[in-house]
């Protein structure tokens, strides 16, 4: 049998092993997906941390729960390594690896073009490789094929796309701490380089995904993700800059929302909130608009959306110094609790969340800040920030020390009622007191 009926017939049996290379957020429930699904996983990463946590069945991503941790560590069909040389192994390649954006708004395309390098010094006939990493129109085709080939052109040399090889882009749909879908649910789209990868890839992800969809191509599967990204932020926007207008009329921009979604067609609500968040929403859209310069093209609507929405922290912070200020209090050396450091409510995911951006404002202003985030008990170092913080205790006695509470995240478990009869002053960004009953404490929206 030629290469691509030999991986075809692995798929069909079950026998064929997936490399994910990554085991982050989208990648270790990738990997556990396939592995329900009865495929062999060999999971790749370059924090020894997480393959020892793995081995010993510790999760290290609490969202996730330890169930799906423990189902791994404890089964014959997975493994987790730092020695990339064994990708020479697998016969699919998953890449699930960061795609930030660089100090000018640029794609960093390093992660990816790396994992691509990995690949290509152990490339082999008979490899199905698949980049899920979000990122610009033409990535697959031209960076993560470029960089897989070029790694040893020694190696790769003979080898054809769609013959030996074939290549393929299925874009991740994580949503952390989700609770109404899970990876196995959410439908995948898969485009191939050429209609050999599409069909295997299709083949592969259906072990362990319920609904797969095959797209034309890697590049309409890759503009797909960035038009679902780009649509809430552009929403978001719309949002965010409706709160602003409203805000000095008195209007609340919340019952506003709330008043339109009444409509049963022709409206979907999107709610304003302190700045974007994650891994997706702050950064895919501009990955479109860089790409759009190439071509003589200019996103207007993704740009716009993007000063807006990131101009939001610096709203938060100029709402709540006029707030301090009408209540006779300076912002400089004002005792501030920064509610919620997650980006999103009930995980501990803190990429690109707005309440970091928020902190370091208020410090600037010379403010004294303190958080709470029962989630995220200790600051994590990031990309841009790095503070020695550790999350306080929500009491009473340390409510009532603070001249402000400022709410950035609305978790669950946070006890708003506590904060409104205790605390003096509320900057809510997330509408979160209107479920809390009757406050003793002045709340501002903002």
């Amino acid at each position: 049998m030629n290469a691509y009926e030999t991986l075809k017939s692995k798929l069909q049996n079950g026998t064929a092993l997936v490399g994910v290379i990554g085991l982050g957020y989208v990648g270790l429930p990738l990997a556990h997906a396939l592995h329900q699904g009865g495929l062999p996983v060999l999971g790749f990463d370059i924090d020894p941390e997480k393959i020892d946590a793995l081995a010993k069945g510790v999760n290290y991503l609490k969202h996730l729960g330890d169930d799906m941790v423990r189902d791994l560590a404890g089964s014959e069909r997975f493994r987790a390594t730092v020695d990339f040389s064994r990708l020479g192994e697998c016969d699919a390649v998953l890449v699930c690896v960061p795609t930030p954006l660089g100090k000018h708004l640029e794609p960093d395309m390093s992660y990816v073009v790396a994992a691509g390098n990995a690949i290509g010094r152990c490339i082999r006939a008979g490899q199905l490789l698949v980049l899920e990493s979000t990122t610009y129109p033409r990535t697959t085709r031209e960076d993560f094929l470029e960089a897989i080939l070029n790694a040893d052109p020694a190696r790769s040399r003979g080898l054809l796309q769609g013959r030996d090889i074939f290549v393929a882009f299925s874009p991740e749909r994580e949503d952390p701490g989700r609770k109404s879908h899970s990876t196995s649910t959410i439908p995948k789209l898969v485009g191939g380089l050429e209609e050999q990868a599409t069909e295997l890839a299709t083949m592969m992800y259906r072990r362990g995904i319920k609904q797969v969809i095959p797209v034309s191509s890697a590049e309409v599967a890759e503009s797909a993700k960035l038009l679902e990204n780009i649509f809430r932020a552009v929403n978001i926007a719309l949002v965010n800059e409706m709160k602003t207008i409203l805000e000095p009329m008195g209007i609340d921009v919340w019952e506003v929302i709330q008043a339109a979604a009444t409509k049963p067609f022709g409206f979907m609500p999107f709610y304003p909130g302190p700045g974007l968040g994650g891994h997706c929403i702050p950064i895919d859209p501009f990955y479109l608009s860089w790409k759009a310069r190439e071509f003589g093209k200019q996103a207007k609507f993704i740009e716009l959306a993007g000063e807006i929405n990131s101009r939001m922290p610096h709203y938060v912070v100029d709402q709540t110094a006029r707030a301090l200020n009408a209540e006779g209090k300076a912002t400089r050396g004002a005792n501030l609790l920064v509610v919620g450091l997650a980006y999103k409510p009930d995980v501990d995911d803190t990429r690109e969340t707005p309440a970091a951006e928020i902190i370091t404002l208020l410090s600037e202003l010379g403010a004294k800040v303190a958080y709470h985030d029962p989630h995220v008990p200790e600051f994590p170092r990031m990309r841009k920030y790095d503070f020695d913080m550790h999350s306080v205790a929500l009491s009473p006695e340390t409510l009532a020390r603070f001249d402000a509470v400022v709410i950035v995240t609305d978790h669950a478990v946070i006890d708003y009622k506590a904060i409104g009869q205790h605390a003096r002053l509320i900057i809510d960004t997330r509408n979160a007191m209107s479920k809390a009953g009757p406050c003793r404490a002045k709340v501002v929206k903002s």
